[in-house]
């Protein structure tokens, strides 16, 4: 790895105007371990104060549900080197160093793990770094997943990255001086404080997030009773207070441990009465259903691919197909965009990166056939649906085939296409002699 012969800068924490040193700045505040809040910042001692940074990616099922659907679902896309033919079609590309890197990135990882794991922080912290190296002919031959990431702006604007967080690579590579962008996968989603920071769309969700752990906090302390009895004991008559200790005592004992479960005999007209849940509280249940829908919502998550509500599509390749049309579609395709750049590809139409969501179809046998009914009656050939399904080819396979009845209307009533020469100078002539 050379050394960066260009002085190299750290971007500014924020994109606006820098405040003279000593000056108030307006949070919230991007520190070590997570986000601090413009209320907390306030404060210099804010940790004697009671507050705390709060985790960029705070655990939250919901949360949890949409960051593995997307790593996980584009894990299962296997992806290709695509190249545009001079008749208009396009081929697969095999022998690139793009091809066999889409199979085997390094000599630890899968191509599944290492997309699992990229998309996950990709949509936790908001970016993803991969780390690639070149062999002897200037290709890059591996890609390492890299947990951490910094990028550093040369005075010229060059462009160089601060990688950390992956033990194995940074036992066998030197990351004490800069990485030049040309070696560097960095994915990233919306930028507003720095066109090199992506952030997740977590931060969206902050405020449904500290509601639903509000109200699941409380339920929490409720049924660990704590501070809260789960029964009261009721008397019109007046009790000292040994007999209020003696009757407690008395209660306990047949309630908790080795004889919970007894039955307590009461006297002094006491009566027992349970502590119920009140109607706000009851209410919990529809308060975290509007929580986990705005969360799905920020993630652009169809909310029946999480298994959750119901479903308003016919089948399952018109769920997926909706999704892909919105935040999985683009989440592919910014991932694609992504590797094309970093191995310098022209770009659709002629060379680009594809992942291929069939894939998702593999379970449903019914709706490929069906499909494939479909694109083998519309110009597909038998071949290419039985080598898209990994059947071998068969003979007479390769050309298209449709209905014989698909004519145009100029076959008229004798279902035959018109002559060409009718009507010609050159039929007329082929005519007369024909007649001599």
């Amino acid at each position: 790895m050379a050394k960066a012969s260009v002085p190299i800068v750290r971007p500014a924490a924020s994109a606006s105007v820098r405040a003279a040193e000593g000056e108030y700045r307006p949070g919230p505040y991007l520190i070590d371990g997570g986000w601090l809040s413009a209320k907390a910042g306030k404060l210099w001692n804010w940790w004697q104060a009671g507050y705390s940074p709060q985790p960029y990616g705070e655990a939250n099922a919901m949360v949890e549900a949409c960051v593995s659907a997307y790593s996980q679902t584009v894990a299962m896309c296997p992806g290709d080197h695509w190249r545009t033919t001079a008749s208009g079609g396009r081929e697969r590309v095999t022998t690139s160093a793009l091809a066999r890197l889409l199979r085997n990135p390094n000599d630890y990882q899968s191509i599944s793990d290492l997309l699992l794991n990229l998309v996950r922080r990709l949509y936790a912290h908001g970016e993803g770094f991969g780390y690639g190296v070149r062999n002897d002919r200037n290709e890059i031959s591996e890609l390492h997943l890299m947990a951490h990431g910094m990028p550093l702006i040369g005075v010229d604007g060059s462009i160089y990255y601060d990688l950390s967080g992956n033990e194995i690579a940074e036992r066998r590579f030197d990351f004490s001086i800069p990485v030049p962008a040309r070696d560097v996968l960095h994915v990233r989603l919306h930028t507003p404080r720095h066109p090199l920071k992506g952030v997740s769309p977590i931060l969206a969700t902050v405020l449904e997030r500290a509601m639903a752990g509000a109200a699941l906090n409380q339920q929490v302390a409720f049924y660990l009773n704590q501070a809260r009895p789960s029964f009261m004991l009721e008397t019109e008559q007046q009790l000292t207070k040994d007999q209020s200790e003696d009757l407690r005592m008395r209660w306990n004992d047949q309630t908790q441990g080795e004889k919970a479960g007894g039955t307590p005999i009461l006297s002094w007209g006491l009566k027992a009465k349970p502590v119920s849940i009140s109607p706000a509280d009851a209410r919990l249940a529809d308060m975290l259903k509007i929580t986990d829908q705005s969360i799905a919502l920020a993630f652009r998550m169809p909310m029946a691919v999480l298994g959750i509500g119901d479903t308003p599509f016919a089948s399952t390749e018109a769920l997926m197909s909706s999704w892909k049309a919105s935040g999985f579609g683009f989440c592919l395709n910014h991932i694609e965009e992504a590797l094309g750049l970093l191995f310098r590809l022209k770009g659709q139409p002629e060379e680009y990166v594809e992942f291929d969501t069939a894939a998702l179809m593999r379970s449903n046998f019914k709706e490929r056939m069906e499909g494939w009914a479909i694109a083998t009656k519309s110009g597909l050939s038998i071949n290419e649906f039985r080598n898209a399904e990994g059947y071998p080819t068969t003979a007479h396979g390769d050309s298209p085939r449709v209905q014989q009845q698909m004519v145009p209307l100029s076959y008229g009533a004798a279902m035959q296409p018109p002559d060409p020469n009718k009507n010609s100078s050159t039929g007329a002539k082929a005519r007369r002699r024909a007649g001599r």
